[in-house]
């Protein structure tokens, strides 16, 4: 097993220590978390990662879509919720939906 693949045990892990880290005010997409761990090609098994960490206390609500779009908004307690959350950080939007990610991307750096 190679030491940055999706199926090495402790991903999901490596996951959440990244989400962890999103600064107040920012957001990042599941690609670049995807790349920030090697695993360039897995941004749906980073999703799959924010879905198990559903409940807890990580801002699962600031990963978004390559293209800024709440994706992951139905994983939260009411539709209307993950856009509540990020406004009231000061993110805004391009459109109901969509981050402006100009604005607000952080990319994460690469992790062992």
């Amino acid at each position: 097993m190679r030491p940055n693949a999706p199926d090495t045990p402790d991903f999901y892990k490596r996951v959440w220590a990244i989400v962890a880290r999103i600064p107040y005010g920012k957001v990042t997409t599941y690609g670049h978390i995807a790349r920030a761990l090697g695993a360039t090609r897995s941004a749906r098994l980073v999703g799959w990662a924010l879905h198990a960490a559903a409940g807890t206390e990580l801002p699962c609500h600031r990963v978004v879509n390559r293209e800024g779009r709440l994706t992951g908004k139905q994983h939260f307690p009411t539709p209307t919720w993950m856009e509540e959350r990020l406004r009231s950080e000061g993110i805004h939007f391009r459109e109901p939906d969509q981050v402006d990610l100009e604005k607000h991307l952080w990319i994460p750096p690469s992790s062992p």
